[in-house]
């Protein structure tokens, strides 16, 4: 420990000076650059401006005046992070699904904890490292970039509606995310499924049971349907004369669409009406889930234990394998990215198929059937 005469006999730290140079404007003797102090409403702002030169400092400094009069000061101003959110929440929920609503509720009280006790206007950057160093190792990357998005919405709301100078969490990077490996089942594997789940095991209702599982993996298999959109699916929905099928998109309301029905969905759907001499107001499928008898069957079958969404990327990765092109497929997806997701997520081709179209690659000097070859002075442009 330092003894009282040690302590006395050290040279006392000097506190920075800081001259006035300027309305609002400050320079720190020891190192030359400039600083803002300015008042309003009650409570100073202070903040450096990152700079030695004058001009920047004073253009910086205008800025600054310009954000700090753009604050509200009023009792809005002493909202916190959890009302600031609900507000925000408020005014963008039309536009959103009942369940992403939700998922985001269960965000913004992940968030609550790391800024409660103070107003949004008190939050800072401390604040949301404090976020990263607990929440992030014990996140997966798609949670952690959910619950990022959400606390940045919030600031930028709070920042438009001149709560905040700032965004303190906007320097803060998402995790990297590592796509998970698709299972997909083969056409061979999709046939078997369907046939073991239509397989009733003796008791009572339960052929009954199967016939209705095989029925909605059929569907989301024949349609590229989500389960929601599979289950809220009613007869008035099919059009056999256009040959379409409206699909109630679950996402938003954006992901309604109305797409052609492919030969086997009709074949299939045509069946299921004559056999239920259904109503328009009828579900087209009359379960929820079909989870349990397509878990049995996999097992059964020793095959990979498939979801309701796995039969939704047979769907996609099928209409791949057939030559239909991505945006095409988005489209009846529910997809409204022109593509890229789909790109991203079915870029890859089973390797059945990607066998059999290296098969049309060749470096022969005769060229395959399907191509044309180039003249030889667009050859030399081609080349140059």
């Amino acid at each position: 420990m330092i003894s009282e005469h040690e302590k006395r006999s050290q040279p006392a730290q000097e506190q920075p000076v800081f001259r006035k140079v300027g309305e609002n404007l400050y320079r720190l003797e020891s190192s030359g650059g400039y600083y803002a102090l300015i008042k309003r409403g009650g409570k100073q702002f202070r903040r450096s401006l990152k700079t030695k030169d004058r001009k920047l400092a004073e253009r910086r400094l205008a800025e600054l005046r310009a954000k700090v009069g753009a604050l509200t000061i009023s009792e809005d101003a002493n909202l916190t992070f959890e009302e600031t959110a609900k507000r925000w929440l408020d005014t963008i929920k039309h536009s959103l699904s009942a369940s992403t609503v939700v998922r985001k509720e269960i965000h913004i009280a992940q968030l609550v904890p790391f800024f409660s006790g103070i107003s949004i206007r008190n939050a800072t950057a401390h604040h949301c490292d404090q976020w990263v160093s607990r929440r992030g190792p014990e996140l997966a990357a798609q949670t952690f970039a959910h619950e990022l998005e959400v606390m940045k919405a919030v600031f930028q709301f709070a920042l438009e509606r001149g709560l905040i100078l700032s965004n303190p969490a906007v320097s803060i990077r998402r995790k990297r995310i590592t796509p998970a490996k698709i299972e997909v089942p083969t056409r061979d594997q999709f046939k078997k499924l369907v046939a073991q789940i239509r397989v009733s095991d003796g008791r009572k209702d339960s052929q009954d049971k199967a016939k209705d599982g095989a029925d909605l993996v059929e569907f989301l298999a024949y349609s590229g349907a989500r389960l929601g959109e599979a289950v809220a699916g009613r007869w008035r929905d099919v059009n056999f004369d256009s040959n379409m099928i409206s699909i109630h998109g679950t996402k938003t309301e954006s992901s309604d669409r109305l797409i052609p029905m492919t030969g086997a969905l009709r074949r299939f759907l045509e069946r299921l009406k004559e056999e239920a001499q259904a109503r328009p107001e009828d579900p087209i499928i009359k379960i929820q889930s079909a989870k349990k008898c397509l878990q049995t069957a996999c097992r059964r079958l020793g095959f990979p234990h498939f979801t309701h969404h796995d039969f939704r990327h047979f769907f996609a990765t099928t209409c791949i394998e057939s030559g239909v092109d991505i945006p095409t497929i988005s489209r009846w997806l529910g997809h409204n990215d022109g593509g890229a997701l789909a790109m991203r997520t079915y870029g890859h081709l089973r390797q059945e198929h990607s066998l059999a179209m290296i098969k049309r690659v060749s470096f022969d000097d005769t060229a395959a059937d399907n191509v044309v070859p180039l003249s030889r002075e667009a050859s030399v442009e081609a080349s140059s």
